[in-house]
């Protein structure tokens, strides 16, 4: 009777009914399915760059590792509004929303600015680190040359990017999943179908090879701009801090204080996790070019495959902060605790079905034996670590929705840099352990990280409503 009612009380904590998942479905599907499609369509893009040579393919995906530091300090900050965003409509608050926009387009205009001032001025040494492994000087040159044309191409793409994530951002945290994605959806088919005629010189235009992918990407990411940008303001019915959103872009004192106070962790966060992962890249491709290859075409498969916790970490986000700011602990705590079991348990079943992929996705490349077979170790230390990952990032999650953001910022960038960076440093400079061994140390030493996110949610240091006043 006793091992019966545990057996229940487990099931009851760690697994809701069936309108609990229709309930996260209904947030998750729709980013799973935009990030779905548009890791899809890079991955196509990165085969299709991948049979024109292997220089090109590894000039962007070093130009994608810089940019991807770029992206994440977005990310850090749109995310500190982004909490606020989502209790402030918890409670209804439309007014708190748009503040929050507000706050989120001037934060990416600055941080837009000071990124496309670096990769202007110093993007040439920045791919440039990259390039000092074992490996022939003319493919160096070649790939350093690449680089630079994919680089300057993609910087005109920013700045609709940063308009996109205000808009994104704002949408998800009001619930809205499902027009971000079709905005996703069309942006990438535009995407796929200019890489294909520019890459190649299809239907009539040039053959432009690594040129024709970056001008592809900047072009999808103005069509998914207007999508967006379009229904927003034309559904003010379903988007009411649309209403008057730029009567004026003055965002108060007191609340700017606050995300501030919130978000500054978050970005510094992002920024320092962002270059922590682009130096840990750096450490590894020490171990020679074809390194940077295998970990670029290991990376487009395990993006794909990472959406699943993605989504689930953002529907944490979403779910748990709009519970907080409704003040609804107990059911806050309820909604996470089911959320974390269901994340790891769908990331184990994405794992198995990556490694089984993991043999027959490099020879998709035209590229030589060795980097195949090191993509294909790649991608199975990925997917052997997949579920570790998924508990981590919505422990992330659950810990940022309550504000606990200097919390995320020791138990994320803290760690990397103390922790990750340092080994990957020491065993790829002052040791021959290879490559894949390198990695699976690194990836291992964050099972610390899983440690300390089960007893901080446990503990439940994130019950809190930040937006009450």
């Amino acid at each position: 009777m006793i091992q019966t009612t545990t057996q229940k009380s487990f099931r009851q904590k760690f697994f809701g009914d069936r309108a609990f998942y229709a309930m996260v479905l209904g947030v998750a599907v729709p980013i799973m399915v935009q990030n779905g499609i548009t890791n899809f369509v890079s991955l196509l893009d990165n085969i299709m760059i991948g049979q024109v040579g292997t220089e090109q393919m590894s000039g962007a995906a070093i130009v994608n590792q810089l940019l991807f530091v770029y992206n994440l300090c977005l990310f850090g900050g749109v995310s500190g509004a982004g909490i606020f965003t989502a209790q402030f409509y918890g409670q209804k608050n439309h007014e708190g929303v748009r503040q929050t926009f507000r706050y989120k387009f001037w934060m990416c205009l600055v941080l837009t600015t000071v990124a496309v001032c670096i990769f202007v001025f110093k993007g040439d040494a920045l791919i440039r680190l990259y390039l000092t492994g074992e490996g022939g000087e003319g493919q160096a040159a070649a790939t350093l040359a690449y680089g630079k044309q994919y680089l300057y191409i993609m910087l005109m793409g920013l700045p609709p990017f940063m308009i996109l994530q205000t808009y994104a951002s704002t949408l998800r945290e009001c619930g809205e999943t499902v027009v971000p994605m079709k905005a996703g959806i069309s942006a990438v088919l535009v995407n796929l179908v200019f890489n294909y005629t520019l890459i190649y010189g299809k239907f009539g235009f040039p053959v432009l090879g690594i040129r024709g992918a970056a001008i592809a990407t900047v072009l999808s990411r103005f069509v998914e701009l207007m999508i967006v940008v379009i229904w927003t303001h034309t559904h003010k019915a379903k988007n009411p801090f649309a209403d008057g959103l730029y009567r004026t872009l003055r965002v108060p004192a007191a609340l700017t204080t606050k995300i501030l106070i919130k978000g500054t962790p978050l970005l510094v966060n992002e920024t320092l996790w962002s270059g922590a992962q682009a130096t840990l890249s750096q450490s590894y491709s020490l171990r020679g070019l074809n390194v940077v290859a295998g970990m670029n075409i290991s990376g487009t498969i395990t993006n794909l495959f990472n959406i699943v916790f993605i989504a689930l970490g953002d529907s944490v986000a979403i779910l748990v902060g709009q519970l907080l700011g409704a003040g609804k602990m107990e059911e806050a705590r309820d909604t996470d605790n089911k959320l974390l079991a269901f994340s790891v348990m769908c990331c184990t079943g994405v794992a198995i079905v990556m490694a089984i992929v993991a043999p027959f996705f490099p020879r998709l490349y035209n590229t030589s034996e060795e980097v195949r077979e090191l993509a294909r170790g790649f991608i199975l230390i990925g997917a052997c670590f997949m579920p570790m990952y998924a508990f981590l990032h919505a422990t992330y999650f659950t810990l940022r929705s309550g504000g606990k953001t200097i919390i995320t910022f020791f138990f994320d960038s803290v760690f990397a840099w103390a922790v990750t960076v340092p080994i990957a440093f020491t065993l790829s400079r002052f040791t021959a352990i290879p490559v894949l061994m390198i990695l699976a140390i690194v990836q291992g030493s964050e099972v610390i990280k899983c440690i300390i996110g089960f007893v901080l949610v446990k503990k439940g240091v994130w019950l809190q409503n930040i937006v009450s006043d």
